[in-house]
């Protein structure tokens, strides 16, 4: 499980004196350094090529030895970038050097609106040293850290991950191929059948005739795509049934994360896939409060209030995509599935007034979203069942 430490505020108190700080940019050409330097005013930068964790050490280096020149000794050396493309290896390759490294969520750190519409990697680096060296010194609310994970837990979100973008390429594929079906009055032809293939060698158009054969090797082509797109995400979810059915009859296994995945996977209404995307994009992470849990699934609300002015803006939507989409399928399954437990009372009642029409229903079930991401992260937590949720047959 990932443990997150400190991710809103400093776990060491801030010493100029002895802590040299430095922000990372990260382009596709280049990377940009920053430091922060004991008993140097100026802010030196240094460009080091992609991926050159030597050179970002050689660097460091060279200001501590700055720093020693200047009559201050370093004892403490914080670096800081951006999540992003790059992920989390050159966070955890500095920590293996002895550094302390924090990642920055991008949408947390702010931005000053009259330089918004300049944009350079300069000045980027620039507001990361400054966002860094705040957030340092305990400055609250002046951005929020990205919990690294080890190699074995972003490998355990690939294959969910996968299957979506395969799910993706799937429909994708089956929307080129019904619009050249229709182009020749063709309907009712499932891709996904056994014996697509054969029936795809006997397809005639409305008048009897075959295919022309440009049009037959395109659609040809497609549904050989189609059905290797279909291999592989069957192939993703035989892996993951024979690791699911392997883990609930190993009652005694050590894997944190599988005895989450088959506790949600034995309510009803929750399939092994939305129960594996569940506690691997939300459930295995560490949070504070509910708070927190709600803010990563992006549901919490965003209220504009100024004077006398006060109106909702909606969601935020800063939280895992993901998750949230899966949240919201959830959410409607859970009201027709678990009619009696209190959250689907509870939103029947905020609903089934005279005056209230589908907006509210619309409004109301990102508010049940919210309370069923919140009661699964206790469940997963203290491994109890509450009271009206339906549970499948053993």
């Amino acid at each position: 499980m990932i443990t997150a430490l400190a991710l809103r505020k400093p776990a060491t108190a801030f010493d100029h004196d002895n802590t040299l700080v430095i922000a990372m940019e990260l382009s596709g050409k280049s990377w940009i350094l920053s430091a922060a330097i004991p008993g140097v005013d100026r802010r030196p930068k240094k460009i080091v090529g992609i991926g050159d964790i030597d050179g970002v050490v050689a660097a460091l280096s060279g200001w501590r030895t700055e720093a020693i020149r200047a009559g201050k000794s370093v004892s403490r050396v914080v670096a800081g970038y951006e999540a992003g493309r790059d992920g989390f290896w050159i966070a955890r390759e500095l920590r293996s050097q002895g550094i302390e490294v924090h990642v920055m969520q991008p949408s947390s750190i702010p931005v000053d609106r009259r330089h918004r519409r300049a944009k350079t990697d300069r000045i980027d680096v620039e507001l990361l040293l400054r966002t860094l060296l705040a957030w340092l010194r305990g400055e609250q609310r002046v951005c929020s850290m990205v919990a690294i994970p080890s190699p074995e837990e972003e490998d355990a979100r690939r294959p969910t991950r996968e299957r979506e973008r395969l799910v993706v390429e799937r429909r994708r594929l089956e929307n080129q191929m019904e619009s050249i079906w229709a182009r020749f009055g063709i309907a009712g032809f499932n891709s996904r059948r056994k014996d697509a293939a054969a029936q795809f060698d006997a397809l005639r158009d409305r008048q009897g005739a075959p295919l022309p054969p440009h049009t037959k090797a395109e659609l040809g082509r497609l549904l050989a795509r189609h059905a290797q797109v279909e291999t592989q995400i069957k192939e993703i979810e035989a892996a993951r049934d024979a690791a699911l059915a392997a883990a609930s009859t190993d009652i005694g296994t050590d894997d944190e994360t599988m005895k989450r995945i088959v506790l949600l996977a034995s309510i009803y209404g929750i399939a092994a896939d939305t129960a594996t995307t569940l506690v691997v994009e939300c459930l295995s992470r560490h949070f504070s409060n509910v708070r927190a849990v709600g803010s990563y699934g992006g549901l919490t609300g965003t209220p504009f209030a100024s004077g006398g002015s006060r109106r909702e803006q909606g969601i935020s939507k800063n939280g895992n995509p993901r998750l949230r989409n899966c949240l919201m399928q959830l959410a409607w399954r859970w009201l027709r599935l678990h009619p009696d437990h209190a959250l689907s009372r509870w939103f029947r009642e905020r609903t089934n007034g005279a005056a209230k029409g589908a907006r509210i229903r619309k409004v109301m079930i990102v508010a049940l979203a919210r309370k069923l991401l919140v009661l699964l992260w206790k469940l997963v937590n203290t491994g109890e069942i509450p009271q009206g949720i339906r549970l499948k047959a053993a």
